[in-house]
C-alpha cells in the first residue's frame, strides 16, 4: 500500500511540476497555432500560388500503373505540407526574433537605469550624516571633507 502510494505521489509531484505544465499548454497553443498556419497555407497562401503556378498544389497527384487500384501519388499534399512547415518555422522564428529582441532591449533599459542611477550622496566620516556627493564641507558638522 506504502509502494502505491508513493508511486502516486510522485506522479502528482510530476505532473504538478511547473515545467511539465508548461509543456502542456505549448502543447495545446502549438496545435492551435498549428490550426491557424494550415488554414492560411490551405485557404489563402495555396490558391495564391496556384493563381502564379497554374494549379493549386493540394490537387497534384500521379496515378502509377493502370487499372482501377493502381497507387496515387498525392505529391501535391507533400508539396503543401512542405509550404506549410516552412511558414510554421518562419513564424515561429520571427515570433522568437521579437522577444529576444525585445528582451535585449530591455536588458539595455535596465543597464542605462543603472548607470543614470550613480549616487548623488555619501556619508560625512566625522559625523555619519548624509550629505551632496560634491560636498567639500559637511553642512551639519562643518568638517572639511576629502
Amino acid at each position: 500500500m506504502s509502494k502505491d502510494s508513493g508511486f502516486i505521489s510522485e506522479f502528482k509531484k510530476f505532473i504538478l511540476r511547473g515545467n511539465v505544465m508548461d509543456m502542456a499548454v505549448g502543447v495545446i497553443v502549438g496545435g492551435a497555432f498549428t490550426a491557424i498556419v494550415t488554414s492560411l497555407n490551405q485557404d489563402i497562401l495555396t490558391p495564391l500560388l496556384g493563381l502564379f503556378g497554374g494549379t493549386d498544389f493540394s490537387y497534384l497527384t500521379v496515378k502509377i500503373g493502370m487499372g482501377e487500384n493502381a497507387p496515387v501519388l498525392h505529391y501535391g499534399n507533400f508539396i503543401t505540407a512542405i509550404i506549410n512547415f516552412l511558414i510554421t518555422a518562419l513564424v515561429i522564428f520571427c515570433i522568437i526574433r521579437g522577444i529576444n529582441h525585445m528582451a535585449e532591449k530591455a536588458k539595455s533599459f535596465k543597464k542605462e537605469e543603472e548607470v543614470a542611477a550613480e549616487p548623488t550622496e555619501k556619508e560625512c566620516p566625522y559625523c555619519c550624516s548624509m550629505i551632496n556627493i560634491k560636498a567639500t564641507r559637511c553642512p551639519n558638522c562643518t568638517s572639511e571633507l576629502k
